[in-house]
């Protein structure tokens, strides 16, 4: 379809972007990649009087190590985090989630910023941002915020990105260096998004006990999620093919799985069983 008509609008700031989302009152919307917001456009879910287009605001660009955390400017690039050497090296299951994200041009133009604002209950990087334990920094009109991603996303494409603000950039915490990662997914044959993807960090101490474990999980219900329970029942325990596969019966505790014509939930259910096993023995034994 065509999208209905609209003005468009280019910025060179952060506080011109703001001032752009003022005036609109309401009816702009920010563009950069463009891979989350031009499908809703054509399909006429989403009909902006204004687009403002951030997409030249270098501010919210690159990759930078702060203290024991890695900051990514909102408008890098899959393909410039997955290549990264700042990322590969203190954050590298980023690196492998994003490097699983669409196709090459996808990789090229759609950003990170874009991906988690979209808050897409199929999108691979939310597994990745909760192991990592991800806070969202936004400029508001009033100042900066922070959120972590449990609380910034909500829900199916609703996120707590309040009026008149831009996601600037994301935070993620450098894991202990003696962990390993891993991020597996099974993808949907047709549109290549992961009907479940699980991002793992752990790690053992010299004595073989699991003193290290986030497990999350995307793709199979209305938000990505932490697997608390899988975590609870490794940590402290003497590592064993045993542990792992019991730890992973817990999965999907007490989180509603989708359905559709492709996957029930039972399948759904069993899925994040059986890829939460195959992702933390890759990374443990």
């Amino acid at each position: 379809m065509i999208p209905s008509k609209f003005d468009y609008v280019r910025v060179h700031s952060i506080d011109e972007a703001i001032t752009q989302l003022q005036q609109c009152n309401g009816e702009g919307k920010l563009i950069a990649g463009g891979h989350s917001l031009v499908p809703l456009l054509k399909f006429r879910l989403t009909e902006p009087g204004v687009l403002i287009d951030i997409s030249r605001i270098d501010e919210l660009k690159g990759v930078r190590k702060v203290g024991d955390r890695i900051v990514i400017g909102a408008l890098s690039t899959h393909y410039q985090v997955a290549n990264d050497p700042i990322v590969k090296e203190h954050i590298p299951v980023l690196a492998e989630t994003v490097r699983q994200i669409g196709d090459l041009q996808v990789r090229s133009r759609g950003t990170i910023g874009g991906n988690i604002a979209h808050a897409d209950p199929a999108a691979d990087l939310p597994a990745a941002a909760h192991v990592l334990e991800s806070e969202i920094m936004i400029q508001k009109e009033d100042g900066l915020e922070t959120m972590d991603m449990e609380s910034f996303v909500i829900g199916p494409l609703i996120t707590m990105l309040p009026e008149n603000s831009i996601l600037t950039a994301i935070s993620f915490a450098i894991p202990p260096a003696h962990t390993k990662s891993a991020y597996l997914k099974f993808s949907h044959p047709a549109s290549g998004y992961p009907v479940i993807g699980v991002a793992v960090i752990a790690g053992v101490n010299k004595n073989n006990v699991i003193d290290y474990a986030k497990v999350s999980i995307t793709g199979v219900g209305d938000v990505a999620y932490r697997a608390v329970a899988v975590e609870e029942r490794l940590l402290g325990q003497p590592l064993s093919e045993i542990l792992i596969k019991e730890a992973s019966q817990h999965a999907a505790d007490n989180v509603e799985m989708a359905h559709d014509l492709f996957s029930s939930a039972e399948y759904r259910e069993n899925l994040c069983k059986v890829y939460t096993e195959r992702a933390l023995k890759s990374v443990l034994l």
